[in-house]
């Protein structure tokens, strides 16, 4: 019994709010003008269609009005509201009292609904009979036309009854008119002026399938000569953060963001935030992320976790779900590179959260934190710089109280963030200018170089195999992989190194082309991006401008000994930031001969003796 009860009360529509005011607006009726609603239901089309003019719409009769507010974050620009009124309402003198008399246009509807509850026939349900059982329902009943009035609970009985008589207006083909919000005032509320006193339904109509919006529950207050609504739709919105490994200090937030740079093979964390929206009025409550991302990212599916962080007794508690309390998907038929399920989140927050009131709801509005780790793979090599790789998510939750759970969906809009990484395009030169062909270098994150970055080779050149790849973490640990080799330059002196992180690295000369001498000291190379201060503002595409990624810079500190002298060179290299590389010439020194000591004089004694001692041989053997 008590989930049918749900069900008649938990309504498609987004806001339908019950009020009390002075008002009588009569609906017209157009026999030929059938239309379906959202909820498949046929109805004639509204005799009137009207839309707001700086958040006002004036219905043309009364001095009364009804001010309609949105909840923060959820405008109500492109929402719809049918405007019905079932009663006619009189004040007494001092406020005092307050009557009402059956507005005929609901008449039949009502007499229904209320007949059926009374065990009675239609015909003989009386007018008194309507009012006193409506009054009935009241769990917080006052008197007085002006005295404030606490709004019904989401599962009480009045408002079953409201829901029940909004769906037999529709079955009935009974029209209103239509509130179209084309624009808003600053507060985001639109007013319905020109009202004439009486005891209104506002029921919002927009459809809401596919997108961020939020089906709501009855809405009640009483207002003479107004009355105050605020929209009972309440979802949920999802944020996406990527946690950047370099600089978290600076950036807060233990380095969560919407921007980071990697190495390849770097295992890139992820991080989904988004709240439990009021689900008071579902049997169940559908949960969803959808998420796609780079081709130059991999998904780790045995990563994904989810915790439920909220309140219980006055205390914080973290609620991690269970394995088999959500589903992944990879792949999908919708696109995405994979999906995360949670058929009935309420089912967990109300176990978990009981945090029941006096009207049996329960209070929600917990974080739900899911994160995912993904590894920034081979690809990258071929899309360094500009525009980064993205990464986006939207959330799918319940948006059909009607359907408890199981009827229409919405979604949130997509939130993304994205990534990148570097290059650098070396070549081996003598000081003569020839290339050099054969040098070969190691590449290491530290100066005692005792870590190395290991890479691979690649047709185009070389690829850094980060150490979260092989057991490590970072440029700490693991093993070294069978791929990995040395860096060496090409028959054209040429040697690029693909998937670098913003930093520091060290590149040391391991052996040098036959003839010349192997550099002893390591080059430093610092490798600098730019981004935005608004590292949490990203939107999608930005990654390609100078919104994101602003400049690259990168230098070269190359030490040396020559000629019996130590010399050290601090360059700034040339850069490309669309391409994300930079340039850097090696220069191996032309080797001289060793000198000769002495004269031409000095070297014929030299000959001469020489000479002496052939000579001085051959005397030794004849006498031998």
């Amino acid at each position: 019994m008590k989930k049918n009860k749900i069900k008649a009360f938990c309504s498609y529509a987004l806001a339908l709010a019950l009020t009390v005011i002075a008002s009588l607006v009569a609906p017209t009726v157009v026999a030929n003008a059938d239309t379906e609603n959202n909820l498949g239901i046929t109805l004639v089309r509204p005799a009137k269609l009207l839309k707001t003019s700086v958040g006002v719409v004036n219905f043309g009769g009364g001095s009364a009005s009804i001010s309609i507010k949105g909840n923060d974050g959820q405008t109500l620009v492109g929402k719809k509201f049918n405007v019905y009124k079932l009663f006619n309402a009189e004040n007494s003198v001092n406020g005092e009292s307050i009557n009402y008399t059956l507005n005929p246009d609901y008449e039949e509807a009502l007499k229904e609904v209320v007949g059926a509850r009374l065990n009675k026939n239609k015909d003989q349900v009386t007018e008194y009979e309507i009012i006193d059982y409506i009054q009935s329902l009241n769990n917080n009943k006052v008197e007085g036309a002006n005295t404030p009035q606490t709004l019904e609970g989401r599962y009480s009985d009045f408002r079953y009854f409201i829901e029940e008589l909004r769906n037999k207006i529709e079955d009935l083909k009974i029209t209103a008119d239509v509130v179209e919000v084309t624009d808003t005032k600053d507060d985001n509320s639109i007013s319905l002026e020109g009202l004439d006193w009486g005891y209104y339904v506002i029921d919002e109509v927009t459809s809401v399938e596919g997108s961020h919006s939020a089906a709501s529950l009855c809405m009640v207050n009483t207002a003479n000569p107004t009355a105050d609504i605020k929209v009972k739709s309440d979802y949920p919105v999802v944020i996406k953060k990527i946690q950047e490994d370099d600089n978290r200090d600076g950036i807060g937030n233990e380095g969560w963001n919407d921007i980071g740079d990697f190495e390849t093979g770097q295992t890139v964390p992820y991080k989904f935030e988004s709240n439990i929206s009021n689900m008071n009025g579902y049997d169940t409550y559908y949960y969803a992320w959808r998420d796609r991302m780079d081709k130059a990212l991999t998904f780790k599916k045995d990563t994904v976790a989810i915790d439920i962080i909220g309140q219980l007794n006055g205390q914080e508690k973290t609620y991690t779900l269970l394995a088999n309390e959500f589903v992944v998907n990879e792949y999908t038929n919708e696109g995405d590179t994979f999906k995360v399920e949670i058929d009935d989140i309420k089912a967990i927050v109300d176990r978990e959260f009981n945090n029941m009131n006096a009207n049996k709801e329960n209070v929600y509005g917990q974080k739900v934190v899911l994160r995912y780790d993904a590894t920034l793979n081979d690809n990258a090599a071929k899309d360094t710089g500009r525009p980064g790789f993205e990464n986006d998510v939207k959330l799918v939750f319940s948006n059909d109280p009607d359907g408890n759970g199981r009827g229409k969906r919405g979604e949130t809009p997509w939130d993304t963030v994205v990534c990148f990484t570097y290059k650098i395009n070396g070549i081996k030169t003598s000081d003569h200018g020839t290339t050099l062909e054969g040098a070969k270098f190691r590449l290491y994150s530290d100066e005692a170089l005792t870590n190395e970055v290991f890479v691979k080779r690649v047709e185009e050149g070389y690829i850094v195999i980060n150490r979260d790849s092989v057991g490590g973490t970072d440029h700490i640990g693991g093993e070294a992989p069978e791929e990995a080799v040395e860096i060496e330059s090409d028959e054209n002196g040429v040697f690029t190194i693909f998937g670098l992180d913003g930093g520091t690295y060290y590149a040391a000369e391991t052996s040098a082309p036959a003839g010349f001498r192997r550099l002893l000291d390591p080059i430093k190379l610092v490798v600098t991006p730019t981004f935005t201060t608004e590292r949490n503002d990203y939107i999608k595409g930005d990654g390609a401008t100078d919104k994101t990624l602003q400049t690259l810079k990168a230098t070269a500190e190359v030490k040396e000994f020559w000629a019996g002298l130590f010399n050290a060179t601090d360059s700034e290299l040339e850069t490309n930031v669309e391409e994300g590389s930079a340039n850097i010439t090696v220069i191996n020194k032309v080797g001289s001969k060793l000198p000769v000591t002495g004269s031409v004089a000095t070297l014929g004694l030299l000959t001469t003796g020489a000479s002496m001692v052939v000579v001085a041989l051959k005397l030794r053997k004849k006498k031998n």
